[in-house]
């Protein structure tokens, strides 16, 4: 059995420290990055993340509320969609850089 004394206290975090990891999610920065630069496990910073995104969803779009506010899974989906786009703009200026050489 191990007593309660070799056990490491939890830390507490508060609301905004929270609110600022996700954040940085929200930003682009990867969990594990996160995870090392700030010392926080990353299952601690994925279940933050979770509940950022079922307050969000939960809250959805309600009436009268501002239809510029975008959720974080929004935001992800959106940033990765442009990821995608910019990887496709790479390939083709390649392709044409290729096939408008002469001969």
């Amino acid at each position: 059995m191990s007593n309660k004394s070799s056990q490491k206290p939890r830390r507490k975090y508060d609301e905004s420290f929270k609110q600022e990891v996700v954040n940085m999610i929200a930003a682009g920065r990867s969990v594990p990055d996160i995870s090392r630069s700030l010392s926080v496990g990353e299952n601690v910073i994925y279940r933050w993340r979770d509940k950022a995104l079922k307050v969000g969803s939960a809250e959805g779009q309600a009436p009268g509320s501002d239809a510029s506010s975008v959720s974080l899974s929004q935001h992800l989906a959106l940033q990765k969609r442009l990821r995608e786009v910019e990887m496709e703009r790479d390939i083709l200026k390649k392709a044409v850089g290729i096939f408008s050489r002469p001969q």
